[in-house]
């Protein structure tokens, strides 16, 4: 469809030629595209019009790029029949060179409209220009969403830690995303993770977290160049923040020993990992695509006699040395349920004196069909019972008891 202009109508009003040169230091200062501010100021003024002088008027408004004039102008379609007078014109109205399905434009633009459009159009371009600074926010921390940026604290509410990014952008750290033991006051740098970005109705919210398990990656990636480069690949990671993470690397080249260049010259390297963990100890373990071997490698420290796969039930049956069984499971079980989440698999840990039995036991409730819920036997991760590990390990009786309450706690908390 052509468009063609009745522009002889009334002269246009000038706009000061300096609002050219001031919507382009903002545009600059700002970082707000020139072309979008123009926009603004043309909704602005259309605005203003429909306001003042009709808002059932099929009005537009144009500013010239170079000049900075504006003028309103009534839209109507040129057709062959008029059933709308308001937005159609006939062919022989509009006369020469207008063909049907043209648009006409004649300015209807007001002798007072330049001081009603000086005080509307302010408003809404600051308007304007704010949305336009949200959404170069937004889209600033999409493109570093999963990444990590550096800020200082600015405050906090009902928790909640609110940081202040590269000196003029706010982000939040959740409670939940916030570690256990780990405190900042107020001015104090703080690395994160960008967890999310969402826009609402007071601007972008970007989302921060300490918790995340992607956190680790990251720091990773930055002290270890054989990471950045591609040649040692992060294959998975489990984490319980603030305490002990488990990292599964592996290298592409054989030539390149993904532990040795994760830890670093005298561990200097995974030191730096874990000072910005705030000393949260942190495990790299090599990668296997064997998953009996991988699970080995995963319970580290401890050593582990055999493993055994029922890939049907995601279980794997662990066998460790009778004095290495307290080593595997870890403080709290710490260190089978880091193992488990990083193999993906449920693990039964047992001791060798008692294998033959636990196997037997597990067996018979696979073929009968009356296997533990998953939950239980993530607890059931070879913690026997008191008096059986009294009986087999000779343990004290302070840790017995702990044992006894952290099967309690697993069973009534629902498995790790």
């Amino acid at each position: 469809m052509a468009e063609r202009t009745n522009r002889n109508t009334k002269t246009q009003e000038e706009t000061p030629e300096s609002l050219i040169d001031v919507l382009r230091a903002v545009a600059k200062e700002r970082n707000i595209g020139f072309e979008m501010l123009l926009e603004a100021l043309e909704a602005a003024l259309l605005t203003a019009y429909k306001r003042h002088y009709g808002a059932d008027a099929n009005a537009i408004v144009t500013v010239d790029r170079t000049s900075g004039a504006y003028t309103v102008y009534h839209r109507r379609a040129v057709v062959s029949e008029v059933t709308d007078p308001k937005a159609e014109i006939s062919v022989q109205d509009a006369g020469e060179p207008y063909q049907i399905g043209d648009f006409f434009d004649e300015v209807v633009q007001p002798k007072d409209f330049g001081r009603i459009a000086a005080q509307t159009a302010k408003q809404v371009i600051v308007q304007r220009i704010r949305e336009a600074e949200r959404d170069t926010v937004f889209h600033k921390y999409a493109r570093r969403l999963n990444d990590l940026v550096t800020g200082t604290v600015q405050r906090y509410e009902q928790r909640n830690m609110y940081v202040l990014l590269e000196g003029r952008d706010e982000a939040v750290l959740p409670q939940s995303e916030q570690v256990p033991g780990e405190m900042y006051r107020i001015n104090d740098f703080v690395r994160a993770y960008v967890l999310d970005v969402k826009k609402s109705a007071k601007g972008p919210q970007v989302i921060l977290s300490r918790a995340a398990e992607g956190l680790v990656q990251r720091l990773l990636e930055a002290e270890v160049p054989e990471i950045a480069d591609g040649l040692v690949e992060i294959m998975a990671i489990a984490r319980e923040a603030g305490s002990r993470s488990k990292v599964a690397v592996r290298s592409t080249r054989a030539e390149i020993d993904p532990i040795g260049a994760c830890l670093g010259p005298k561990s200097s390297r995974i030191a730096n990992v874990t000072d910005n963990l705030r000393g949260e100890k942190v495990d790299i373990i090599k990668w296997d695509d064997d998953a009996a071997t991988f699970i080995m490698n995963a319970l580290a420290p401890a050593k582990v006699v055999a493993v055994e796969i029922f890939e049907e039930d995601g279980v794997a049956l662990v066998t460790v040395p009778d004095y290495q069984l307290s080593l595997a499971i870890g403080r709290d079980g710490q260190n089978v349920r880091l193992a488990a989440r990083l193999s993906g698999y449920r693990l039964d840990i047992t001791s060798e004196s008692e294998f033959a039995e636990s196997r037997a036991n597990y067996i018979a409730q696979r073929e009968s069909g009356v296997l533990e819920s998953e939950d239980e036997a993530v607890v059931e991760e070879a913690l026997p019972a008191g008096e059986a590990v009294a009986e087999s390990l000779d343990l004290d009786a302070d840790l017995i008891r702990k044992l006894e309450e952290f099967r309690r706690e697993r069973l009534a908390g629902g498995g790790a």
